[in-house]
């Protein structure tokens, strides 16, 4: 008997060598099992879709968007209106009734732009439209008076190195796509510091503009000089090329009161639903609570923002409970590049293994159109499984690959992220101007995107297995 139990044995070990138990004792499922437990969702997911598109919850992230932003306005990092906005959105998610609601401690940059003003003096007078950059310099106190060189490209610049000293640098660089082109804002100084010029101005990182500059973050470089850097519009840099190109003698008297002050405290706010069966394990859903100075920030991020919270309040309201703890994490300082995040990583990458998935709305909530994904082809196959409950709404398609800044932390570390995919043509109208605000937003597309981050997250938050990695 001993012998045939033996045999029996070690017929059994090839089998199933090197395969994990799964946590309920048994061998781990197939993907067949897996799409069957994923089916089983159906009802649910509907029930989420039917709450945020069609029942008591249409429109509730729009209006408590609007709130928000008509209230508090913009949200730069370091200021009181963040200082505000971090506080409101404490009291608002514990008056939903979310778990754990508490503020994590966060040291953020704190830059001011002041008063800023530039006039063109020749060939006319002429008010140029202009949006200091953040960590920018300002000018002395008598401001900067120069002629102007324009360029196309950084290439161009160092081609007319010797035009360019003691000049003011004006590009007026095609926009490709917004990581391409962002280059310019970020290192426009820095290149035209290395040429002998004296301040830069950069054409908006935008597709599309009405005389409105775009704003956003810029960085120095150790060793080379600090210079006064702000963003133009799209239509003055391109009368500014053309009159260059016709011979034109063009001088622009500019001035920048911007100040950098030490770091300031500010704050992620957290909330959750805690797991009802491993709430050690976490399904992170996200945006940034900071925003630029200029509009309300109802676009970026407050839209993403607001859905990730809502993607909680659906999950709540129909009393449900998943088995791993759904966290809501709104970041601060995500503009000057994930200073909020880059911290929280910090402080709770030694629990990585319990992040199910990290998941970040932050490129607008206009009409879905699905998830962007980065993870394993095992963990890609099972969110596409799950995006097929989503076929009520029509927004079932998956996309290589989620982007966040906020999120890269994680996802470099083999956690697997996803991010909102919504349709994107006039994000960059608006983004970083004076143009982002409640008027960009349409209530029944945030129903939308709240019923994706809803379903998504809470039936990853509720299967028995965590996503391979």
């Amino acid at each position: 008997m001993k012998y045939l139990f033996l045999m029996f044995f070690v017929n059994f070990l090839p089998q199933y060598a090197g395969k994990s138990l799964s946590r309920d004792g048994n061998y781990p499922k197939t993907f067949k099992d897996i799409k069957k437990e994923i089916a089983g969702y159906s009802n649910i997911a509907k029930a989420i879709i039917d709450l945020a598109v069609h029942g008591k919850a249409q429109n509730r992230s729009y209006e408590r968007l609007a709130v928000f932003a008509d209230t508090i306005g913009p949200r730069l990092s370091g200021s009181k209106n963040l200082d505000a906005a971090i506080k409101y959105m404490f009291s608002a998610l514990q008056e939903d009734r979310l778990e754990n609601v508490h503020l994590e401690t966060v040291k953020v940059p704190h830059w001011e732009r002041g008063e800023e003003f530039a006039v063109m003096l020749e060939p006319r007078n002429h008010s140029i439209a202009i949006l200091g950059l953040g960590s920018s310099v300002a000018t002395p106190p008598e401001g900067i008076t120069a002629e102007v060189i324009v360029v196309a490209s950084f290439e161009e610049l160092h081609r007319r190195a010797q035009e360019a000293k003691g000049k003011i640098v004006v590009y007026n660089q095609l926009f490709i796509t917004y990581g391409e082109t962002v280059q310019y804002r970020s290192q426009g100084a820095v290149e035209a510091a290395k040429v002998g010029a004296v301040a830069s101005l950069i054409r908006s990182i935008a597709s599309f503009s009405i005389h409105s500059p775009h704003t956003g973050w810029q960085n120095y470089q150790p060793g080379v000089p600090q210079i006064p850097t702000a963003c133009i519009s799209v239509e003055d840099a391109e009368m500014m090329s053309r009159m260059s190109l016709r011979g034109t003698k063009i001088v622009v008297y500019l001035k920048m009161n911007a100040k950098t002050y030490p770091d300031s405290s500010s704050f992620n706010t957290v909330a959750e639903i805690v797991g009802s069966k491993y709430p050690e394990q976490i399904v992170l859903v996200s945006g940034h609570l900071d925003s630029w100075d200029v509009g309300q920030g109802a676009m970026d991020d407050g839209g993403g923002a607001f859905i990730s919270w809502e993607a909680l309040s659906l999950v709540k309201d129909l009393g449900l409970r998943p088995k791993r703890t759904l966290r809501l994490v709104l970041w601060t300082g995500e503009e000057q590049g994930g200073i909020g995040a880059e911290q929280y990583y910090q402080l709770h990458k030694e629990n990585i293994s319990n992040f199910d998935i990290v998941m970040e709305s932050d490129e607008g909530t206009f009409k879905p159109m699905g998830l962007a994904f980065t993870g394993t082809d095992e963990a890609r196959d099972i969110v596409k499984e799950i995006m097929t409950l989503l076929l009520p709404i029509n927004i079932t398609d998956i996309y290589d690959a989620a982007d966040g800044t906020d999120i890269d932390y994680w996802m470099r570390d083999g956690v697997p992220g996803a991010s909102l995919r919504d349709d994107i043509s006039k994000y960059f109208w608006f983004h970083h101007s004076h143009g982002d605000t409640m008027t960009v937003q349409d209530p029944n597309q945030m129903n939308l995107c709240a019923a994706v981050w809803s379903v998504v997250s809470y039936v990853i938050a509720d299967m028995e297995e965590m996503l391979p990695r």
